[in-house]
């Protein structure tokens, strides 16, 4: 992603504030949302899964949706006028125009990373390939720095809707603590693009 704050929100890595949030939430309902959303199981992983779920992750989270996601819920992610959208309806239930906007199957795991299964069309070119290629080639930019992965982490994202906010967050603990547990902190953000591979479909199909 490029290093401009409008154009990466993954790069706007700040401390986690706690004073509220400018949705309406009361601190009750934010508090269970917090605690709802909290990361769940995290183990240590290889280093490519733990990239191939960071991008996946982020990928989903730069959708638009006004829902709680919800662990072991499936969602379907799609590019719909110029815009990734993540919905509870599935292509088949939805018309011709919105099959061919399907990117992939998601799921979200009890440490709050989200995995992806593409969909058949990724091995075409067509607009849902060409946005997902521009988006990889952006995870792929914000990697190429000297700075560590955990720096890079998207800890508070104000420019962030609600739960997209509230779920990078979530992330951002889950991938920091997967790196603790396989002592993989501190490692250059160089280092970790060095395990892209050249096409961001073979990435999300790292599940492990």
């Amino acid at each position: 992603m490029s290093t401009s704050d409008d154009d990466n929100p993954g790069n706007n890595a700040i401390a986690l504030k706690t004073d509220g949030n400018p949705e309406g939430k009361g601190v009750n309902a934010f508090m269970l949302d917090w605690h709802q959303s909290r990361p769940c199981g995290v183990v240590a992983k290889p280093k490519r899964q733990l990239l191939a779920e960071f991008f996946t992750s982020m990928l989903v989270l730069s959708a638009q949706f006004r829902f709680r996601p919800v662990v072991g819920n499936t969602h379907y992610l799609y590019w719909i006028a110029g815009n990734w959208s993540l919905s509870l309806i599935s292509p088949e239930e939805w018309s011709d125009a919105r099959r061919d906007a399907f990117a992939g199957t998601c799921e979200l795991h009890p440490d709050m990373t989200w995995t992806m299964t593409p969909a058949d069309t990724l091995t075409k070119e067509n607009p849902v390939t060409d946005a997902l290629s521009r988006i990889y080639d952006a995870f792929a930019s914000t990697l190429d720095t000297e700075r560590t992965l955990e720096d890079i982490l998207p800890f508070y994202v104000a420019k962030m809707p609600y739960y997209q906010r509230l779920y990078a967050s979530a992330l951002s603990r889950s991938v920091q603590a997967a790196m603790g547990a396989g002592n993989q902190m501190n490692l250059s953000g160089k280092t970790w693009h060095s395990l892209l591979p050249d096409q961001s479909c073979l990435l999300l199909e790292q599940h492990g």
